[in-house]
């Protein structure tokens, strides 16, 4: 898949999945169905830009009624050895890829590798699975989750703060509860490596990802929920997606997605 041709033919076929699924999608629900979808990605591979275009897209057109598509782009940090140190890259994404291998039984982490609701990946040269997969996930019963209103307070230490709330009473099992803080926008002019030369975008790029604590079975969680920014970060570009997901890299039960506005005080 790094032939400029079959990348051309793959942004093809993924435009062709968000049409298909629009068309034979069912009838919208008042509470819509939230699916998780995350891109294990680099901007030093050159097959990786047509997924992350594909994930743009896929956000942006919302093509399942009756379901919200939250996304989420983790950049690997394995490549950045191959000429092109990645800027969002981390071994946090690394290590959360690893425990899909293994929850998964794969035979090891590739990039790109979309994970839909942690028990399911994408082939974007496949199509029928792609459509199968997503319509399926719209299909599932989610646990409510409820993000508060979210409030930077910026300065030397900027802190993010909001309030959390999960509803488990109809989950099957205990499950844990994360937070990502990601960027909504990010750009890179690539240098070096495969991507040399080329300029690359991505959304919801996970700058950080925190357990906020764990909701037991038949139960409900409340909590107020705050975490310290990096130097420099804006919170005009940040948006905060939590997620419910069962332990040992399982399925993702439940997710919400808060843009975060900026109430520097």
């Amino acid at each position: 898949m790094r032939a400029s041709s079959i990348l051309a033919t793959t942004i093809a076929i993924a435009a062709s999945i968000v049409t298909v699924i629009g068309a034979e999608a069912a009838h919208a629900q008042t509470n819509p169905v939230p699916i998780l979808v995350e891109l294990f990605t680099s901007e030093g591979c050159s097959s990786c830009p047509p997924a992350d275009a594909w994930l743009q897209q896929l956000e942006s057109s919302q093509p399942i009624p009756g379901a919200q598509l939250i996304v989420l782009s983790e950049h690997v940090d394995y490549w950045d050895h191959d000429g092109w140190k990645d800027p969002y890259s981390s071994s946090l994404a690394t290590d959360r890829q690893q425990d899909y291998v293994r929850a998964m039984s794969l035979s090891g982490p590739y990039t790109p590798q979309l994970v839909v609701d942690g028990k399911a990946e994408l082939h974007l040269d496949q199509p029928d699975q792609v459509r199968r997969t997503l319509l399926a996930a719209s299909q599932s019963a989610a646990v409510p989750v409820t993000i508060g209103p979210v409030k930077v307070t910026e300065g030397s230490a900027a802190l993010l703060q909001s309030h959390i709330e999960v509803d488990g009473t109809s989950a099957r099992r205990s499950a844990d509860i994360y937070a990502a803080i990601a960027l909504d926008h990010a750009e890179s002019q690539v240098l070096h490596g495969e991507n040399g030369g080329r300029h690359l975008t991505h959304i919801a790029v996970v700058h950080d990802l925190i357990k906020v604590g764990r909701v037991e079975k038949g139960k409900t969680f409340s909590r107020d929920f705050q975490t310290k920014l990096s130097a420099g970060m804006s919170a005009k570009k940040l948006r905060l997606v939590v997620f419910v997901q069962e332990p040992d890299a399982g399925s993702v039960v439940g997710a919400a997605v808060q843009r975060i506005q900026n109430n520097g005080n």
